[in-house]
């Protein structure tokens, strides 16, 4: 974070660790992760889809903890949505990609 704010530390990563880290640090994500939560892994009896669960939600909250970083890489996804030109756009949602795998990497506190 900018302006002086230091940004907040990965949780241990589990499910509710990362969880509890949304609602202290991101709670406009709150919502979207518990509802992904009990439609794919809670009702389902079936352990095989939380890597997959942790990873995405992961990154969301690592880069939702830069809210610049996450700004620019919102921007990228909304330029090349709107870029005509197809290598163009695919440039932009590649650089998106990167700076999202990137932020997946956070290593837990």
């Amino acid at each position: 974070m900018n302006s002086g704010s230091s940004v907040p530390p990965m949780p241990e990563r589990t499910p509710k660790a990362l969880r509890a880290a949304i609602a202290q640090h991101a709670p406009q994500l709150l919502v979207d992760f518990d509802r992904h939560w009990h439609r794919d892994i809670a009702d389902a009896y079936d352990l095989a889809p939380v890597p997959a669960f942790m990873a995405r939600w992961w990154a969301e909250y690592a880069l939702c903890r830069e809210p610049a970083l996450e700004a620019h890489v919102h921007r990228l996804e909304d330029e090349a949505a709107q870029e005509p030109d197809y290598t163009r756009a695919k440039a932009l949602i590649e650089e998106a990609g990167r700076i999202r795998r990137a932020a997946a990497k956070a290593a837990a506190a």
